[in-house]
C-alpha cells in the first residue's frame, strides 16, 4: 500500500469511527458507550480506534470538535441574516445558546465535553469561535459602536458567557424555561459594551 493510499485509508477509518462514536455518545453518553459496540458498528477494531485517536477521550475530542464546529457554522449563518454587525453578534450568541435544546449537542458538547475533556476554553473548536468573535468585536470597536475596550478581553467574556449560558440551559431540569432567561440576561450583559444605550423600541 502506498503512503498516499495508507493516509486515505486512515482518514476514512477516522471518519467512520467519528460517525459511529457520535451516534453512540448522543444515544448513551460518553461513559456508557461501549467501545466494542462502537468499533463493530464502524467495521473496525479497537486497535484502529487507538491508532487514530489514542484513547476513548481522544475520540470524544474529535467528535466534540466536529459538533462544535457545526454549531459555530449554524450560529454564523444566524448572524449573516442580521440587519447590522451588532445585531449579528447578538444573533450568533443567541443561536449558540439556543442549540443547548438539541439533544445531540446537549449530551456531547455541553454535558460530556466539559466533564471528560476539561476547560472548554482550551478546546481548538472554541478557540476558532473566539477568533471569529474577536474579528466582529474589533470591527464594532473601530466603528465606535462598542466602547474602546480590549478586544481579546471583551471577546473572551462574550464567548464564555454564551457558552456558560448554553451549559446552564443544557443542565437545567426545565431547559425551555431557562433558555429565554439566559438569552435575555446575555443581551443585557452584552449591551454594557455599547457606546450608546440601545433603542429597544426600534
Amino acid at each position: 500500500m502506498t503512503g498516499k493510499r495508507r493516509a486515505e485509508t486512515m482518514e476514512a477509518n477516522r471518519a467512520r469511527l467519528i460517525t459511529a462514536a457520535r451516534q453512540a455518545f448522543a444515544a448513551s453518553g460518553f461513559a456508557a458507550a461501549s467501545m466494542d459496540d462502537l468499533t463493530a458498528k464502524a467495521g473496525l477494531t479497537r486497535g484502529a480506534l487507538y491508532h487514530s485517536f489514542g484513547s476513548k477521550e481522544g475520540l470524544l475530542a474529535a467528535v466534540v470538535a466536529q459538533v462544535d464546529g457545526e454549531m459555530a457554522a449554524r450560529a454564523q449563518r444566524a448572524a449573516a441574516g442580521a440587519a447590522n454587525a451588532w445585531d449579528g453578534l447578538l444573533a450568533e450568541a443567541t443561536a449558540y445558546i439556543e442549540m443547548a435544546l438539541d439533544p445531540e449537542i446537549r449530551r456531547i458538547v455541553l454535558l460530556d465535553g466539559p466533564a471528560f475533556l476539561g476547560d472548554p476554553s482550551q478546546w481548538p473548536s472554541q478557540n476558532a469561535c473566539l477568533e471569529v468573535t474577536k474579528q466582529a468585536v474589533g470591527g464594532l470597536i473601530s466603528e465606535g459602536i462598542m466602547k474602546p475596550v480590549d478586544i481579546e478581553a471583551a471577546s473572551r467574556l462574550l464567548s464564555a458567557a454564551a457558552f456558560d449560558a448554553a451549559l446552564w440551559v443544557a443542565a437545567s431540569e426545565k431547559p425551555h424555561v431557562a433558555l429565554p432567561k439566559a438569552t435575555h440576561a446575555f443581551r443585557i450583559m452584552a449591551e454594557g459594551f455599547l457606546s450608546a444605550p440601545p433603542s429597544h423600541g426600534a
